[in-house]
Order: C-alpha cells, then sequence, then structure tokens
C-alpha cells in the first residue's frame, strides 16, 4: 500500500482546529482506525493516498492542500462571508462547513459561466436602495422590485428572487453533499456578494416554511447587506436584525393591503381553530397560520398571550415533521429543485456552446451520470 510522504502534519492539524475537532474525532469522521491517525498525526507513520484522500474530502480541500508548505491562514481559506457565519454559529457542524464552502464554490461556477457566455439572458442584481426607510415601506419597495403579485408556492416566490438577480439553493432531502442533517437545526442562510447574493433554504415538509425562510435570508441581503445563518430560534428572534428581518418577511408575504382583508370578528376563540379561520388566507398567500398571526400581532390586532398559546399548541401537535426526503424517480431532475431554474439552463447553455465539457457539466449538476444528464437536458428541451 502506497503511503504519501512530504504529508504537511500542520496543515491537518489547521484544519481540526478550525473544525474544533481532536485527531480522535477526525478519525471517527473519516473512518480511519484511531491508532493509525495517532501514528499520522505523530509523524511515525505516512498516511495512505487513500487515507489522505479521505482527510481531504471530510475538510472540503484537494489532496494537495495537504502537501503544501506553511501553515494556512483563516484568510487564506475562508471568504470574508464564510467568516461572518462561523462568527454568528462558532460551533457550526463539520457538515454545515462544508455545505457551506461548496455553495460558495457553485456561486462562482455560475458567476464564471455567466461572465463566459454573455449575461443578457441573465439577471444582474440590482437591489432597491431601502436605506432610511421603514419596515412597512422597505417590504412594500421590495415586492415592487420583485414584481410580486399572487405567487403562493415556494416555487413561485423563488422564481421572483431569481429574477431579481439573487440565486436561490434549496437543500436536498437525501443524504449526501448537498443535505442540512436532519437532526441540525439550521434552516438556511444567505451570502452576501454584490455581484450574485446566495440563499440557500433547508428543504422541509412543509413549504410555506422554507418560503418564510426564503423571505428572512432576503431580509439579510436588501436590508443588511451582510451574510447570516439561521436556525428556529432566529427565525423567531425579537431583537436586532433578526427581528428586522423576520418582520420585513411577514410584510413581504403578507402585505398590508392583504392584511386589512382578514376579519378580526371571525376570529375564535381557541386557538386550535385558527388554522381553520384562517385557511382561505394560507392557501392564497403560501404562508403559514403563525406568518399571518404575527402580522396580526405586530399589527395590534392580536393579543400577545393569543399568538404564543397557537404556538405552543401547535408545535404539540404529533404531525409536525420538519423534513421529507422525496422520490428519487426523477434522480434527474435534483439539480434543478436544489440549484434553480437559472443555474441548470446557464449550465446546459454553456454546454451546448462547448464552453465545458459534458463532464464538467456533470460535475456542476449534483454529479449526475451522464444518462441523467441527457435526460434533465430532454426535460429542459420538452422532449
Amino acid at each position: 500500500m502506497t503511503r504519501i510522504d512530504q504529508v504537511n502534519r500542520d496543515r491537518i492539524e489547521w484544519c481540526c482546529a478550525d473544525y474544533g475537532l481532536s485527531a480522535q474525532d477526525l478519525a471517527a469522521e473519516v473512518g480511519i482506525s484511531e491508532q493509525s491517525m495517532q501514528a499520522i498525526m505523530g509523524g511515525d507513520q505516512q498516511p495512505t493516498f487513500l487515507q489522505l484522500e479521505r482527510i481531504a474530502k471530510f475538510f472540503g480541500r484537494g489532496v494537495l492542500f495537504f502537501l503544501e508548505p506553511g501553515a494556512p491562514t483563516t484568510e487564506e481559506v475562508h471568504t470574508p462571508e464564510f467568516r461572518t457565519l462561523a462568527n454568528q454559529k462558532p460551533n457550526m457542524a463539520p457538515r454545515i462547513r462544508s455545505l457551506i464552502e461548496r455553495a460558495e464554490r457553485q456561486r462562482e461556477v455560475y458567476v464564471s459561466l455567466k461572465e463566459e457566455i454573455g449575461e443578457a439572458d441573465y439577471p444582474l442584481f440590482a437591489p432597491p436602495d431601502l436605506q432610511g426607510m421603514d419596515l412597512s415601506a422597505a417590504a412594500a419597495a421590495a415586492r415592487r422590485w420583485l414584481g410580486l403579485d399572487d405567487e403562493n408556492t415556494f416555487e413561485g416566490y423563488r422564481e421572483k428572487v431569481e429574477s431579481a438577480g439573487v440565486l436561490v439553493f434549496r437543500s436536498n432531502g437525501y443524504n449526501g453533499k448537498w443535505q442540512i442533517p436532519k437532526d441540525n437545526p439550521i434552516l438556511g442562510f444567505s451570502l452576501f456578494d454584490a455581484r450574485c447574493p446566495l440563499i440557500v433554504v433547508r428543504k422541509e415538509q412543509w413549504e410555506v416554511r422554507q418560503t418564510f425562510t426564503l423571505m428572512h435570508e432576503l431580509g439579510h441581503i436588501l436590508l443588511h447587506q451582510t451574510s447570516s445563518i439561521d436556525d428556529d430560534q432566529d427565525m423567531h428572534g425579537s431583537d436586532g436584525s433578526e427581528r428586522e428581518a423576520n418582520a420585513f418577511a411577514g410584510l413581504i408575504l403578507v402585505p398590508d393591503k392583504y392584511l386589512q382583508t382578514i376579519s378580526d370578528e371571525d376570529r375564535p376563540e381557541e386557538v386550535s381553530q385558527f388554522d381553520e379561520w384562517l385557511h382561505e388566507h394560507r392557501r392564497a398567500l403560501g404562508v403559514s397560520s403563525e406568518v399571518i398571526l404575527r402580522r396580526l400581532l405586530d399589527s395590534g390586532r392580536l393579543d400577545h398571550a393569543d399568538y404564543a398559546a397557537y404556538r405552543t399548541w401547535w408545535r404539540s401537535r404529533p404531525d409536525t415533521a420538519q423534513e421529507s426526503s422525496g422520490n428519487r424517480q426523477y434522480r434527474h431532475r435534483e439539480p434543478k429543485h436544489i440549484f434553480g431554474d437559472r443555474f441548470v439552463r446557464l449550465v446546459f447553455d454553456a454546454l451546448g456552446s462547448e464552453r465545458i465539457t459534458l463532464a464538467r457539466a456533470s460535475s456542476y449538476l449534483d454529479s449526475l451520470k451522464i444518462s441523467d444528464l441527457r435526460e434533465l437536458e430532454r426535460h429542459y428541451a420538452g422532449v
């Protein structure tokens, strides 16, 4: 078994420190015995190529990264946007860290391909100036900018956001590199970039939760012009930027004009009946009862006790599953669900103009098998 000479152990140690892992933790994560890992880190044994490849893959690096001299710095390895998220969630799980960096690389693919083939058919990010506006006015301006009308599905809202020059990814329900683990609380994150911001939304069983996460992250991009990563607690935050992003999302999804059509006189006394009371409004807007109730609360039309009682009742329901995996019968369509329509079309435009190879297109589209890639191509061609 061939072993690799000149491995820079300082770089392995740096990555472990960056992830907050011990050598023992790393051994368990990459499937190497603790004894072998201790020997490798102590300099008593050189790793095999397979072992080094596992280590590199886990940390999202190439094998050559661990052969270069010297210890890296955080500034060299991580973008400012990544560091912003890491500072917000210092105990971020390794798989979330890898997902963020993977999403960053995927965005760079999109930006690079746009520059390569020309940007005429792909929107530029030109956000409205919301500085100095109160949240209600800012949300109204954002609705006009997005061209929102009667959208009531996640994909409908997603299409509008993507049309405004913001990439929107949605995590995959299956265990793999594009999944947010089911036991992880992260609901979404945004990576601000003046050229092309990116929003990543967790796939959930309840589509309305995805929609709120999308608009919450858009609020961070438009209002704060910064990157953010959010869990369920942040989505109910009542202070600072999280409060503003929550209120902004509510105003986007339930504008003042629509809120006036909801009758307070029809509101039932029992919070368990609120869902039935708001059923038609939820369906029309594509939002949850909680979003509407929060708007009523912020407008002074609902007592905080009733809002809190509804949340308590809803969480106690037995059918509150948070995530579904879907059906892999249509594996070829998964890149569209993960990366969005515009990303996939751009890859096929680049492939059709012979600017990238078939293998490269496959790597950009979640490593689809060539047969699945061709099936996806036929799907876009309407064949």
